[in-house]
């Protein structure tokens, strides 16, 4: 994602592992199936931060995993990213109606990455091309990314069925990622979502 901020970057990048009819190895338990409802998404960093998301849809509503999702996205960064870019998510589930945060377990939860640059090349080698819809639309899956505006129009993808862990199901979801390098916030994402397994 060219000069999307990471969070757009790993994101697009994640979906593209699962594009068409692709594979992706997220086995971590034994649920059948699971459906995404209500997803939304904001920027939730200061208005200096280099990197903005300016759009991201995906659809339909519910999501069903496995199943298809169509996706688009658009976003900026006045900055390159550059290796080290650390990731630190957040995530929240809500309990008898209090957030409580989802504590790190096996590199799942509320974690943090040293550096995204590192993960995005184990997905995608270097010297290897970007999966499709990426390489089609000029968009990087790997750093570094150049300072600019990034767009994915829309694109089919398949999610195949990722087994959640036990303790991530049935629930509301608040997911936050905050991108910073050399101690700098570069941008920050907030994602809602309600999980149904089955």
């Amino acid at each position: 994602m060219q000069n999307k901020n990471i969070l757009f970057a790993a994101t697009l990048c994640v979906l593209s592992f699962c594009s068409p009819r692709g594979n992706c190895d997220f086995q971590k338990g034994p649920l059948k199936s699971t459906k995404v409802l209500g997803f939304s998404w904001e920027n939730c960093g200061s208005a200096k931060d280099p990197a903005v998301m300016k759009a991201l849809s995906l659809s339909p509503d519910p999501i069903n995993i496995p199943g298809d999702v169509k996706a688009n996205a658009a976003g900026s960064t006045s900055v390159a990213f550059t290796s080290p870019l650390s990731v630190n998510v957040t995530l929240e589930k809500e309990v008898a109606g209090f957030w409580v945060k989802v504590p790190c377990v096996d590199e799942l939860g509320s974690c943090h990455y040293s550096d995204a640059c590192q993960i995005l090349d184990t997905l995608t080698p270097p010297g290897q091309d970007c999966p499709e819809p990426l390489h089609t639309y000029g968009i990087p899956c790997r750093c570094p990314f150049k300072a600019g505006d990034y767009s994915l129009p829309d694109s089919d993808f398949y999610l195949p069925n990722v087994d959640l862990p036990y303790w991530l199901t049935n629930g509301n979801y608040k997911v936050v990622g905050v991108l910073g390098s050399a101690g700098q916030e570069l941008g920050c994402l907030k994602l809602i979502f309600s999980l149904h397994s089955a």
